[in-house]
């Protein structure tokens, strides 16, 4: 499987990107640097000057455009040479710019059609405003394709065997539905009458000793963009009387067999102070399981499949497989949609 170009990622969290400062990140297999103007306006060039393809992360900013390390050709924000300290610019001395988007506390990049790059395809994440919440937020990197992120999330039953602080018998009990709204995917669970671990109760306000009623839902949405709802009550109680947490999950490919790992947490700022330290904290909460668990075993999986195609090692499927294998196949048609467009444009423009 290819990457889908034509989609928005998650390339930073905005706080990473200060200005003044580069950051090189590689995304979809392309070297990018991001940086801000002097506006503070976020930009994103191909990480490459195009004389001797020095990475440009490398070099500085010099009057608020990029200037290449070796021979100190600059850049602007949309990608043009603007200045050659050797003679005059050559024609062509220019680098991709992508498009950027800021929104959700995160800065989003378009790494296809620029004039397919709509701000209005980034999906909802209305926890993640800070101006209404208090945010924390997280990176790391994983060995693994992003596609076993996906089917990570979507699919919590993991979580009876793989994190047994958050786990009780009652999840294995729980109900599972399965939801699809056009190409947006809903993984619910729902886990009755169970008796957590003590600070579960505590996170939910809920006192020691009654039966809790848990969910989790989880919403994907191409590419790999994932929110999860985690809420408790008292058994028997309105699921609307209840406590819910939300947290975002996105993943964008480093490569085909690396990915980054963007993940937050969100407290409203009806809390007060109390929400900001409780957002701090709790990202770091939801940090230690993945680094100590998650991560171990999605790496492992990977070198499992030692790059095989999913579907080719026939994996058997087990009811709580539905949300994923959607989220996968809605991927795949619309990846083989995108190459087959291009295909065309190819034919139709005829060779070079």
């Amino acid at each position: 499987m290819t990457f889908l170009k034509n989609a928005w990622y998650v390339a930073a969290w905005s706080t990473e990107v200060e200005v003044g400062k580069l950051l090189s990140r590689r995304l979809l297999d392309e070297p990018v640097v991001i940086y801000r103007d002097p506006d503070g306006c976020a930009r994103a060039l191909t990480d490459r000057c195009p004389h001797r393809f020095a990475p440009l992360s490398m070099g500085r900013l010099v009057d608020g455009v990029l200037q290449c390390p070796y021979h100190g050709l600059r850049f602007d924000g949309s990608g043009d040479c603007v200045h050659n300290p050797h003679g005059p610019v050559p024609r062509a001395a220019r680098v991709r710019s992508f498009p950027l988007a800021e929104r959700y506390s995160a800065i989003w990049i378009w790494m296809g059609d620029p004039d397919k790059a709509a701000e209005s395809a980034i999906p909802e994440f209305d926890f993640l405003v800070p101006e209404q919440w208090y945010v924390g937020t997280g990176h790391m990197a994983i060995d693994g394709g992003y596609e076993l992120e996906i089917d990570n999330i979507l699919d919590l039953s993991h979580i009876e065997f793989l994190h047994p602080l958050f786990s009780s018998d009652a999840v294995s009990r729980g109900e599972i539905k399965c939801g699809q709204e056009g190409d947006t995917v809903w993984s619910r669970r729902y886990i009755r009458d169970d008796s957590p671990p003590p600070f579960i109760y505590q996170a939910f306000n809920i006192p020691q000793g009654n039966l809790v009623d848990r969910w989790l839902d989880v919403r994907w949405q191409a590419p790999a963009l994932m929110a999860l709802w985690t809420g408790g009550v008292a058994a028997g109680r309105s699921r609307e009387d209840g406590v819910n947490v939300p947290s975002a999950h996105l993943f964008t490919p480093e490569t085909a067999s690396r990915t980054h790992y963007f993940y937050a947490m969100s407290f409203p700022h009806a809390l007060g102070p109390a929400g900001e330290v409780m957002a701090r904290e709790n990202v770091e909460v939801l940090r230690q399981p993945f680094v100590h668990e998650d991560k171990p075993i999605i790496e492992a999986v990977a070198r499992s499949m030692s790059g095989a195609d999913f579907w080719s090692l026939k994996p058997v499927l087990l009811r709580g497989d539905e949300a994923a294998v959607r989220a996968r196949r809605i991927l795949e048609k619309r990846i083989a949609s995108e190459r087959a467009s291009a295909e065309a444009s190819r034919q139709v423009a005829g060779p070079r």
